[in-house]
């Protein structure tokens, strides 16, 4: 499915701009506690404080690396444990439980549902926010997966800019990158260059055999070149180290990144690959089983913000999907944004699917053939 990208932005738009409306039922939630599973990047101290502040509610915050992190978290708890939680909104079919039925309870009436970006509410339907009839996860927030680059040590032209620049002559041991994720990004190099077919990996999302096909062929390919693995990242604290610490110059990055590592060092920058950059959205919702759903409808409610939308940019550069987070974005945020996402970009994206029955397990052995090489 293709979002709709231009009406989907969180900046620039002032027709979005839509104050929050308080509802009568956000005041029946003024004390207690709320249990809350997410990144480790996303509630970050001012907005926790602000929470506490605003709603006199204390947050329990439990963060996590990875969406398989997050799965594994709340299926070996039986759906228990938390109020909210925090996946990407294409991994929805990993909280269903042994029959099928969502961990995840139906949107509550009372969440201010109107305050995500229209699109976004409407498009997500298809990439798991609904299930049997019922929306069960909103966009929270989105973002994309590109390239990190060390200018003053690997000078490469904007326009020119590839996944395959992971292998190119002089990133030998200096190249950092997921292996769940570059497996996608040199999947879509190798189909642009003609010497792996997938369809713009749309292949791997159609059948086991097909997934088998194309990642198999892409996992050769990167472990014939395995001099150029520098570092392997799986959270936002490991990508940043890869290149503070362990050298690298250049890598395939969450926008977080590059964009974090630019606010403090010029050289470092983040762009999109010619062939496509890889944009996801997440999501939040609430538990079935959830202890504490009044603070819960709470909690969702001062994320949905346009203010706390505004900090949340701020804080990590992710986009947030709230209506009028725009307004409060700082002129930094709004200077990288523009420099990354031009109308090419904008016109070029590869959004992630939702996930198939075959799509992780597949996935998972060629990441071990990749790490173990």
């Amino acid at each position: 499915m293709t979002l709709s990208r231009r009406s989907a932005l969180a900046l620039g738009s002032a027709a979005l701009a839509a104050p929050m409306i308080l509802r009568a039922t956000d005041a029946l939630a003024s004390s207690g506690s709320v249990k809350v599973l997410a990144w480790q990047d996303y509630i970050q101290p001012n907005i926790a404080e602000k929470f506490e502040a605003d709603t006199g509610i204390t947050l329990d915050l439990t963060t996590f690396g990875s969406n398989d992190e997050a799965e594994s978290t709340i299926r070996a708890a039986g759906g228990k444990g938390f109020d909210v939680v925090f996946p990407s909104i294409t991994n929805a079919a990993g909280y269903l439980d042994d029959s099928g039925d969502s961990y995840f309870a139906a949107i509550p009436a009372e969440v201010n549902v109107d305050n995500v970006i229209p699109s976004f509410l409407r498009d997500s339907a298809g990439l798991g926010g609904v299930h049997a009839g019922e929306q069960i996860l909103l966009p929270f927030d989105w973002g994309t997966e590109g390239m990190t680059l060390n200018r003053a040590a690997l000078d490469i032209a904007d326009a020119d800019l590839s996944y395959g620049d992971l292998f190119r002559p002089g990133t030998e041991g200096k190249a950092a990158f997921r292996q769940k994720s570059a497996i996608m990004g040199i999947g879509l190099y190798l189909d642009a260059t003609g010497e792996v077919p997938s369809n713009r990996m749309m292949d791997v999302y159609k059948s086991e055999d097909d997934a088998r096909r194309v990642w198999g062929e892409v996992a050769k390919w990167m472990v014939e070149r395995k001099q150029h693995f520098g570092a392997f990242w799986n959270n936002a604290t490991e990508a940043t180290s890869a290149f503070t610490d362990a050298g690298c110059v250049i890598g395939q990055t969450w926008d977080t990144t590059g964009l974090l590592l630019n606010r403090d060092n010029a050289d470092f920058v983040y762009r999109a690959p010619k062939e496509g950059i890889i944009t996801w959205l997440d999501s939040f919702g609430m538990l079935k089983q959830a202890p504490n759903p009044a603070q819960a409808v709470a909690f969702m409610n001062f994320m949905l913000q346009p203010e706390v939308g505004g900090m949340f940019a701020n804080n990590t550069g992710y986009n947030s999907a709230v209506a009028g987070a725009a307004d409060y974005a700082s002129d930094d945020f709004k200077r990288q944004f523009n420099e990354v996402y031009t109308a090419e970009v904008l016109g070029n994206m590869w959004w992630w699917q939702a996930d198939t029955p075959f799509f992780a397990p597949v996935r998972n052995e060629m990441v071990e053939i990749i790490t173990n090489a």
